[in-house]
Order: structure tokens, then sequence, then C-alpha cells
């Protein structure tokens, strides 16, 4: 993610915090300079982070702090309520007109994503039950409309195109189209420019004053550090954007746009782009971003995640199998096919609380991402070279059509054996644990890392 490099260094100067008994004021004004310099390689904004890092020592250094039995838990408690009120201390809901048509604009520069995002957006507000139109208003850019309309496609989402017509009347045509055909969001993809220049500008403001719009989102990609803050600026100072989704914020990159927008333009961050799917867009919750970057994990957004790909029906069907350890091959295939729509091994290792923090888990290592994915790989290659009778009854498995099942998926025989050995095991220890998925809603994903499968 984005902040992997932020959220090491915060968690190594946590570290050290949280080994002294007593804090004394010089030893929180030292952590605050590494803090201050992590903040800063990170690409936060300069006077952003002398602000919070102000705040936070004046904070830390008072009378509760000092006197605490636990300095260093307080120390973190801090900053993770200024890393939340940095970036907007809640989340924002888009202005969304009630009973009538709700019109966003979409706003940004190329390379942003801002088409995709468009397309993402109104996936969102179909899973929400809200019939959204989308608009393909970038007459400019080269098979702009022809790629919104193969993304709507996609999400079962109508396109509404009328060529490269003058991009106002486009706007306008597409908003009675909306009205007519009783759709009650209606998304305007609208061109972008490799840097913003007057003319982009102007017809921006064009369509605004001909159109009735709820909300202006500016899309960023935030790869480009400090110059995603500096385009938000320019933005809102000509069109009053509404707030910000930021796009690859799951790429190598240092998180300083996430952590400076709020701060530098008062407009808030609405989404983030954390993958390619179209699937890949979460709202952005400022404390649960807050968390992740100190190691605390998102627990909710993965629970969110997974009751947005696993049905109660589903749930309930896995939880009655594990209680009774009959699941089978066929249902630990469904498992992984879920991790996956769920963005991977990646996505969700990153929302589980860090094993660093100290503590019993501070032994434990993480599996390696790659290596994780590799094997899964490999194990859905072995399920797959299993005949249906197989898969439904691991029971049945002899040396001989371990071999065949070797052989088909290009492994060794060995590899096999461990499969139904660990698998076999699982399930024992399933059995052994009736209320395990009990303390989750749902419980799809129950089991896939237990006994060390992968």
């Amino acid at each position: 993610m984005a902040f992997d490099s932020l959220s090491e260094k915060l968690q190594n100067v946590f570290k050290n915090l949280r080994g002294k008994g007593r804090l004394s004021e010089a030893d929180v004004k030292e952590a605050m300079k590494e803090v201050k310099m992590a903040l800063l390689e990170a690409d936060v904004n300069f006077k952003v982070v002398k602000n919070f890092v102000k705040t936070v020592t004046e904070r830390a250094v008072g009378q509760d702090v000092m006197t605490s039995l636990t300095p260093g838990q307080m120390v973190v408690k801090i900053v993770d309520e200024e890393l939340t009120n940095l970036m907007g201390s809640e989340m924002t809901d888009l202005n969304m007109n009630a009973g009538g048509l709700t019109v966003i604009m979409m706003v940004g520069l190329n390379g942003a994503g801002k088409t995709t995002t468009s397309a993402k957006l109104a996936g969102k507000f179909k899973a929400k039950g809200k019939k959204p139109l989308l608009a393909a208003c970038d007459i400019y850019r080269p098979a702009a409309i022809e790629q919104l309309k193969v993304n709507g496609e996609k999400q079962g989402v109508e396109v509404f195109a009328m060529g490269t017509q003058n991009p106002v009347d486009i706007a306008k045509a597409a908003v009675s189209h909306a009205k007519d055909k009783g759709y009650n969001v209606l998304i305007l993809d609208t061109a972008g420019r490799l840097q913003v220049d007057e003319a982009m500008m102007q017809e921006l403001v064009d369509i605004k004053a001909a159109v009735e719009i709820d909300n202006i989102i500016l899309v960023v990609d935030s790869m480009t550090g400090q110059e995603a803050v500096n385009v938000a600026k320019v933005f809102d100072e000509k069109l009053d954007i509404t707030g910000v989704i930021l796009t690859k914020l799951d790429g190598d990159t240092r998180g300083g746009a996430a952590l400076s927008i709020k701060a530098v333009t008062g407009k808030p961050i609405l989404y983030v782009g954390m993958g390619e799917k179209l699937s890949d867009l979460e709202q952005f919750h400022p404390d649960r971003m807050a968390n992740r970057i100190l190691g605390m994990g998102d627990v909710l957004t993965l629970i969110e995640k997974a009751q947005a790909e696993v049905t109660e029906a589903d749930a309930a069907k896995m939880q009655e199998k594990l209680k009774k350890a009959d699941f089978d091959f066929n249902d630990y295939l469904t498992s992984m096919e879920q991790v996956q729509k769920m963005g991977g091994i990646g996505s969700i290792m990153g929302m589980l609380p860090s094993m660093g923090l100290g503590g019993k888990a501070g032994n434990m290592a993480m599996p390696d991402e790659d290596e994780t994915e590799a094997n899964m790989k490999r194990v859905a290659s072995i399920i797959y070279s299993m005949t249906p009778e197989e898969r439904s009854n691991p029971k049945i498995m002899t040396p001989s059509r371990k071999n065949r099942i070797a052989k088909g998926a290009g492994v060794d025989i060995a590899e096999v054996n461990r499969l139904v050995k660990q698998f076999e095991q699982m399930r024992k220890m399933m059995k052994q644990m009736p209320g395990m998925m009990k303390r989750g809603k749902r419980g799809g994903l129950g089991g896939l890392f237990s006994g060390k499968l992968f």
C-alpha cells in the first residue's frame, strides 16, 4: 500500500517509546523529530507536517501523558487522533438529491484514471440500489468514449454518448435523457488535459453553468505526490470542488497527497482507488486510514469487503460445513475466489493489524505476499487437476490418484500429499472449534489461512 514505508518508520518510532517505562519531554521531542522526517519523506506538505508535529508535541508533553502508566501508548493514541483530524476526522458522503436526479461532474488531468473511476463510482451506486447513468463528455482523448462504454457495460450501467459534439450540449442532453428514463444518478465524465490550462477550465465552467451540478469530484493520481495537492488547489479555486478521489493508492507511492489534501484545500477525500479492477474503489474513512498507517489494521473495511462478496445464505452454508467439518476442495476453491474478489492476499494483509507492534504478535512474521500468492495459484492448480469426485470426497485419494493429479498440475507428488494432509488437519481443527465463525458476521473466508495451506 501507499503508506508502507511511512507505516514502518512510525511503528519503529513508537516501538522505541513503548520500551520506556517513563517518558521525558526530551524523549517525546526526539521521537517527534523522527516522525517529522518520516512525514516529509512521505511527501507530506511541509506546512502540514510542521503544524502536525507541533500539535502532537504539545499534547504529548502534557501532564496526562507524562504521568500515565503507559505513556508510549498514549503518544500513539494522540498521533492516531491527529492523523485522523488531518485527513478529515469523519467519512464524507456525496450530496444526494432525495427523490430526484443527482448530477456528478468528474474532473481531473489525463492519466489520473478519471474515466475508469467514473465507471467504478457508477458501480458503487448501482450496488446501493441506485439507477446510475454515465455520460461521455470527453470528446478529445482518443478512445475515451469507447473506454467508458466498455467499462459501463462491465458494470451493467448505460452510457450516454453523442460522439464529438460540444461537451456542454452533451451534458445538457444527458440530463434530459436521465430524467426521461428515470435515472437518479448522472455521472459526467469530462475531458482532462496533460496539464491545467485555461481552455480546459473554461469548458468545465461552461458545463457547470449550463447544468445544475450537485457534486464536482476531482480525480487525482496519488503517485504524483505534492503535485496532486497543487492540482487540487487550482481546480478548487476555479470550480469549488466537492471533494477528491485519490487513485492508485495501492501502488508504490509515498502517500503524502492523502495526508495533505484536506489540510491544504479544506476539501475532503471521498473515495480511494485501491486497484485496477472496477470493484477496487473504497469510501475513504480517515480514522481507518490512520489505523492502517499506524499498523493497527482496518478490520471494519475488511468485513465490509467480505460482506460485499459473500451472501448471508452462502455464509450460513459455509459455517454449517465448517461446524461439521464436511467442507471439501470445492468449498476451498470458492474461498480462494472470494479472496481474489476482495483484492487478493496483499489487500487483506494490508487491513490486518501489523505483526510488528510488539506483544505476543511481535514475534510472529507476516507471510510473504508474493510467495503466498504463488502458493495459492499452485494449490488451485492441484485442485483443478482433481476429478469432481476427488474434490468432493478427499478421503478417496489413493497414491495413483495423487500421482495423476501431480502430473496434471505440473508439481511434485510431495506437494499433493502435503495439501491433502494439511487439508485433513484443517478439517479436524475446525471441528474442534465450532464457535470460531460466530465472531464474524459472515464466514465465507473462514479457515482459509488455517492449517498453513499457503
